[in-house]
């Protein structure tokens, strides 16, 4: 019985924990260009140049993060079903 309770009790502390993390920082760097808003490529002698510009954050290096954007739909549907 104590470890079915020490269970809930960590998967209660990561929950809150990543609540927690979506609320003060509703978006995360890109997990395509890290953060860069594009792709690094390498020229014919090894130094780094810029690449193309990242299709999945559009170029901005930011991506809503999973839980914030859950809450969004949650929040835009309670917000439409009660006018």
């Amino acid at each position: 019985m104590p470890s079915i309770a020490l269970a809930i009790a960590c998967l209660l502390v990561v929950t809150l924990g990543y609540v927690s993390v979506c609320v003060a920082s509703p978006f995360g760097d890109c997990r395509k260009c890290r953060g860069l808003g594009f792709a690094t490529k390498t020229d014919r002698k090894g130094r780094v140049k810029r690449g193309k510009r990242c299709r999945r954050c559009t170029g901005y290096g930011k991506r809503i993060r999973v839980g914030r954007h859950l809450y969004n739909l949650y929040a835009r549907t309670h917000r439409e079903g009660t006018r």
